[in-house]
C-alpha cells in the first residue's frame, strides 16, 4: 500500500508563494502519474496539476502560469512538489497529493492513492 504525506501548507497573504511537497512511501514516483488537487469547501475536487512518469506536466487553466509541480526521484528522494505563486483567496482550499497507475485522468475516481492534503489558506 502507498502512502502519500503531504507538507508545506498554511497561510499566505494574496500574492505570496508557498510549496507543497508530497512524500510517497514506495519509489512511485517517476513511474506513476502524480498530480495534485485542491477542494474547496462547497466545490468539487480539482485536479490543478500533473506530472506523468515520462515528465509531461499538465495544468488546470486557472493555475497555469502561476503553479509549477516538479518531482526529485532521485537516489532516496520520492517527492513531489506544486510550487505556487501569485495566490489569491480563490486558491484557498485543502490540496491533496495523489497518484495513479493508469493514464492521466482529471476523474478523481481514476487516482488509486491519496495524501490525507494540506490547508491552504491565502488571506490578508
Amino acid at each position: 500500500q502507498v502512502q502519500l504525506v503531504e507538507s508545506g501548507g498554511g497561510l499566505v497573504q494574496p500574492g505570496g508563494s508557498l510549496r507543497l511537497s508530497c512524500e510517497a512511501s514506495s519509489r512511485i514516483v517517476g513511474i506513476y502519474t502524480m498530480g495534485w488537487y485542491r477542494q474547496a469547501p462547497g466545490k468539487q475536487r480539482e485536479l490543478v496539476a500533473a506530472i506523468t512518469g515520462g515528465g509531461s506536466t499538465n495544468y488546470a487553466d486557472s493555475v497555469n502560469g502561476r503553479f509549477t509541480i516538479s518531482r526529485d526521484n532521485a537516489k532516496t528522494k520520492n517527492t513531489v512538489y506544486l510550487q505556487m505563486n501569485s495566490l489569491t483567496s480563490e486558491d484557498t482550499a485543502v490540496y491533496y497529493c495523489a497518484a495513479t497507475g493508469r493514464s492521466l485522468s482529471t476523474d478523481y475516481r481514476q487516482w488509486d492513492y491519496w495524501g490525507q492534503g494540506t490547508q491552504v489558506t491565502v488571506s490578508s
